[in-house]
């Protein structure tokens, strides 16, 4: 089983328009800041909302014009949508149910469903009953009991507070690789997403920006979104050789040589701040102005002007050294070993 989708949705200021596809037992991950178009995304897979064009094949077989409740596609939704006046069992039964399996059947189901997913001491337990935990179990053992060719999980995790989110998300990946069809999910976290997913998809103004799994993602960032992501100042620039120039005039020398349109990129971490120009003037060095400093974990981060905007991490003890405040002028140095150029190019 795998999904082949071309979702085209407009509306009076937004239009999504993505490619999407994933694999048999693949987890593919929707990721992008709030408005960027992954729930329309979800919905449009669901059958919940229409599309404006493009196309949603599953094996092969297209399903835009086919209503959801006969897509084989089971959801999580971010509240689940439990019924409160059904316990675990009758719940989990309800969607066999509506597909026409007889009512001890259905509940047969319903318990083998449970008991994958570690809830079979709960089976009789109401909604109220239950902790966000077991009632996230007890949606995914709903959606998987139909058997569904494809599976779609809506911010699956963030009903759940801090400490039942760590552990649910521990599981919930083995409970996804249970699952034979493609499953697709929506979420805002980039730890849920690199956690659960094989495969991240970066959605931004509806449409699709970067795609790959987290280890090629988060090394190489294409966009100032994912760059915050991942805590990497991100910059576009022309490179030959090891020096790339990236903003009027300003160029920095890169750890591998490279031609042409580049990403480049360093973590704050590698940013050092001076008080004076540093002797020895290494190859990548430039005054700046602090224009925000915050607490950033256990370090600060620095946020600085100048040639280029640019975030440094440093120590409390080395802001105290430095006595950095908004207006304080510095030097910031970063080795040309810490600065990685790659090519801008791309299919997505």
């Amino acid at each position: 089983m795998s999904l082949d989708a071309h979702l085209v949705v407009r509306r009076e200021s937004f239009t999504l328009d993505a490619t999407l596809t994933a694999g048999a037992g693949e987890v593919v991950a929707l990721l992008g800041p709030n408005g960027a178009g992954k729930t329309t995304a979800l919905r449009a897979l669901a059958g919940l909302i229409g599309l404006d064009g493009g196309h949603i094949s599953l094996d092969g077989h297209r399903v835009e014009k086919v209503p959801p409740e006969h897509r084989h596609i089971g959801v999580v939704f971010q509240d689940y949508l439990l019924f409160p006046h059904l316990s675990a069992l009758d719940n989990v039964a309800f969607g066999p149910r509506c597909r026409g399996v007889a009512k001890t059947e259905s509940r047969v189901r319903a318990a083998d469903q449970l008991a994958r997913v570690g809830l079979s001491e709960h089976v009789r337990k109401k909604p109220r009953q239950l902790s966000g935990g077991q009632a996230q179990r007890v949606a995914l053992a709903r959606a998987l009991a139909t058997d569904p060719q494809l599976l779609l999980l809506d911010e699956p995790l963030a009903a759940l507070d801090a400490r039942t989110r760590l552990d649910t998300r521990a599981h919930l990946r083995g409970h996804l690789a249970g699952h034979a069809g493609p499953t697709v999910l929506v979420t805002h976290d980039p730890l849920d997403a690199m956690m659960l997913a094989d495969r991240l998809v970066i959605i931004e103004d509806g449409r699709v920006v970067q795609t790959g799994d987290a280890a090629s993602v988060t090394s190489q960032p294409r966009t100032d979104y994912v760059a915050r992501l991942v805590g990497l100042n991100l910059y576009r620039g022309q490179c030959v050789d090891t020096r790339a120039g990236i903003a009027g005039g300003f160029a920095l020398t890169v750890r591998s040589p490279v031609t042409g349109d580049v990403f480049v990129a360093f973590p704050p971490s590698a940013v050092a701040l001076y008080p004076e120009r540093p002797e020895g003037s290494p190859r990548n060095t430039w005054p700046a102005t602090v224009t925000a400093v915050a607490r950033h974990g256990d370090a600060l981060r620095v946020e600085l002007a100048g040639p280029i905007a640019v975030a440094a991490d440093i120590t409390p003890a080395a802001a105290v050294q430095l006595a950095l405040e908004p207006g304080s002028r510095v030097w910031a140095s970063v080795k040309a070993t810490e600065v990685s150029a790659y090519p801008a190019a791309t299919n997505v």
